[in-house]
Protein backbone atom coordinates (compact mmCIF):
# COMPACT_ATOMS: atom_id res chain seq x y z
CA UNK A 1 0.00 0.00 0.00
CA UNK A 2 1.56 3.28 -1.61
CA UNK A 3 0.87 6.01 0.90
CA UNK A 4 1.27 9.75 -0.89
CA UNK A 5 0.70 13.05 0.14
CA UNK A 6 0.28 16.21 -2.34
CA UNK A 7 -0.35 20.23 -1.18
CA UNK A 8 -2.34 22.47 -3.03
CA UNK A 9 -3.11 25.91 -2.97
CA UNK A 10 -6.82 26.20 -3.57
CA UNK A 11 -7.98 29.02 -6.74
CA UNK A 12 -11.47 29.25 -6.74
CA UNK A 13 -12.14 31.61 -4.26
CA UNK A 14 -9.96 34.73 -2.35
CA UNK A 15 -9.32 32.81 0.59
CA UNK A 16 -6.33 30.64 -0.91
CA UNK A 17 -6.49 27.75 1.42
CA UNK A 18 -4.01 25.42 1.43
CA UNK A 19 -4.77 21.89 0.93
CA UNK A 20 -3.39 18.33 1.68
CA UNK A 21 -4.24 15.27 0.52
CA UNK A 22 -3.61 11.90 1.15
CA UNK A 23 -3.59 9.33 -1.45
CA UNK A 24 -3.79 5.90 -1.13
CA UNK A 25 -2.50 3.25 -4.06
CA UNK A 26 -3.28 6.79 -6.54
CA UNK A 27 -6.82 6.91 -5.01
CA UNK A 28 -7.64 10.05 -2.78
CA UNK A 29 -8.25 8.92 0.50
CA UNK A 30 -8.19 12.57 2.49
CA UNK A 31 -8.44 15.98 1.83
CA UNK A 32 -8.06 18.76 4.75
CA UNK A 33 -7.41 22.09 4.87
CA UNK A 34 -10.50 23.37 2.38
CA UNK A 35 -12.68 25.61 4.30
CA UNK A 36 -15.45 25.34 1.14
CA UNK A 37 -16.85 22.32 -0.18
CA UNK A 38 -15.27 24.23 -3.46
CA UNK A 39 -11.97 23.67 -2.00
CA UNK A 40 -12.51 19.95 -1.97
CA UNK A 41 -13.65 19.54 -5.60
CA UNK A 42 -11.39 21.51 -6.95
CA UNK A 43 -8.78 19.68 -5.43
CA UNK A 44 -10.48 16.27 -6.72
CA UNK A 45 -10.10 17.83 -10.17
CA UNK A 46 -6.86 19.09 -9.95
CA UNK A 47 -5.54 15.79 -9.27
CA UNK A 48 -7.46 13.71 -12.05
CA UNK A 49 -8.50 15.82 -14.71
CA UNK A 50 -6.59 19.40 -14.32
CA UNK A 51 -9.15 22.11 -16.06
CA UNK A 52 -7.85 26.10 -17.46
CA UNK A 53 -9.27 28.71 -18.71
CA UNK A 54 -7.38 29.74 -22.21
CA UNK A 55 -6.70 33.67 -23.04
CA UNK A 56 -4.89 34.67 -26.09
CA UNK A 57 -5.95 36.70 -29.20
CA UNK A 58 -6.38 35.89 -32.67
CA UNK A 59 -5.53 38.20 -35.71
CA UNK A 60 -8.22 40.49 -36.96
CA UNK A 61 -9.22 41.78 -40.32
CA UNK A 62 -10.36 45.36 -41.03
CA UNK A 63 -10.42 46.24 -36.47
CA UNK A 64 -8.99 49.30 -35.57
CA UNK A 65 -6.35 46.95 -33.66
CA UNK A 66 -4.63 43.89 -35.80
CA UNK A 67 -5.35 41.70 -32.84
CA UNK A 68 -8.64 40.65 -30.99
CA UNK A 69 -8.70 39.06 -27.54
CA UNK A 70 -10.11 35.57 -26.91
CA UNK A 71 -11.36 33.51 -24.03
CA UNK A 72 -12.45 30.21 -23.95
CA UNK A 73 -15.86 29.90 -22.81
CA UNK A 74 -15.14 27.04 -20.16
CA UNK A 75 -12.55 25.47 -18.73
CA UNK A 76 -10.14 23.47 -20.75
CA UNK A 77 -8.51 20.05 -20.06
CA UNK A 78 -4.91 21.41 -19.16
CA UNK A 79 -2.69 18.85 -21.42
CA UNK A 80 -4.97 20.28 -24.92
CA UNK A 81 -4.45 23.98 -23.83
CA UNK A 82 -1.14 24.02 -26.45
CA UNK A 83 -3.34 22.57 -28.96
CA UNK A 84 -5.71 24.69 -28.61
CA UNK A 85 -3.56 27.82 -28.40
CA UNK A 86 -1.64 26.26 -31.64
CA UNK A 87 -5.40 26.04 -33.25
CA UNK A 88 -5.94 29.47 -32.65
CA UNK A 89 -2.55 30.49 -34.73
CA UNK A 90 -4.73 29.96 -37.76
CA UNK A 91 -7.90 32.01 -37.19
CA UNK A 92 -8.37 35.50 -38.93
CA UNK A 93 -11.60 37.22 -37.59
CA UNK A 94 -13.46 40.07 -39.87
CA UNK A 95 -14.46 43.14 -38.47
CA UNK A 96 -16.88 44.48 -36.45
CA UNK A 97 -16.99 41.82 -33.94
CA UNK A 98 -18.88 42.33 -30.45
CA UNK A 99 -17.82 40.81 -26.79
CA UNK A 100 -19.23 37.17 -26.68
CA UNK A 101 -19.59 36.58 -30.33
CA UNK A 102 -18.14 33.29 -31.05
CA UNK A 103 -14.96 33.80 -32.67
CA UNK A 104 -14.05 29.86 -33.37
CA UNK A 105 -16.78 27.29 -32.17
CA UNK A 106 -16.15 23.91 -30.15
CA UNK A 107 -12.20 24.32 -30.47
CA UNK A 108 -10.91 20.86 -31.64
CA UNK A 109 -13.97 18.80 -30.55
CA UNK A 110 -13.79 19.67 -26.77
CA UNK A 111 -17.26 21.54 -26.53
CA UNK A 112 -15.65 24.87 -25.62
CA UNK A 113 -16.39 27.81 -28.10
CA UNK A 114 -13.45 30.58 -27.85
CA UNK A 115 -15.34 33.97 -27.90
CA UNK A 116 -14.20 37.48 -28.54
CA UNK A 117 -13.26 39.34 -24.85
CA UNK A 118 -13.89 43.22 -26.37
CA UNK A 119 -15.79 44.80 -29.28
CA UNK A 120 -13.51 45.62 -32.02
CA UNK A 121 -14.97 48.06 -34.58
CA UNK A 122 -13.53 48.44 -38.66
Amino acid sequence: MAIEKKRLNCIVCPMGCEINIELTDGKITKIEGNTCKRGEMYSKEELTAPRRMLTSSVRIKNGMLPLLPVVSSSAIPKDRILDCAEALRGIVAEAPVRAGDVIMPNILGLGVDMVASRDMER
